[in-house]
């Protein structure tokens, strides 16, 4: 992944949640309007090391995982949505609202619309302006 050269991330802790399946009415067709599509959404967050390094062992020290899934499941739950780019940018813009959080990188993946390969999907990656 090249988000890890970057400079600013030289200092940054990575940390991901992979292959998280979550059914969304999300598309742009007729057929895809009328029910649930199953979506694999990762994440990876890049905190610097002075905000994710605990000292005391304690959670209140780091990003919670929690913090990625119910971001995603609040975003899953406002109803259809047309584009897995909007999908994405949605999801990376509440990641880096995190305060710890210097960037995000966001990708989402249809893995039933094809019989002829596993996915069709969409990432972005983004930094904070300023880092």
């Amino acid at each position: 992944m090249l988000a890890l050269f970057h400079p600013s991330l030289q200092d940054c802790r990575r940390l991901f949640l992979r292959n998280y399946e979550v059914l969304i009415n999300i598309g742009v067709h007729e057929f895809e309007k009328k029910g649930e599509q199953r979506i694999l959404v990762n994440v990876d967050l890049f905190i610097p090391l002075a905000d994710s390094t605990p000292k005391a062992d304690l959670l209140d020290e780091v990003v919670d995982y929690d913090f990625i899934r119910s971001t995603i499941a609040r975003r899953m739950a406002q109803g259809h949505i047309h584009l897995q780019e909007t999908l994405c940018d949605d999801v990376v813009a509440a990641m880096l609202a995190h305060p710890k959080v210097r960037a995000a990188r966001v990708s989402t993946e249809k893995p039933d619309v094809y019989p002829d390969c596993d996915a069709v999907g969409v990432e972005v990656f983004r930094i904070k302006r300023g880092n």
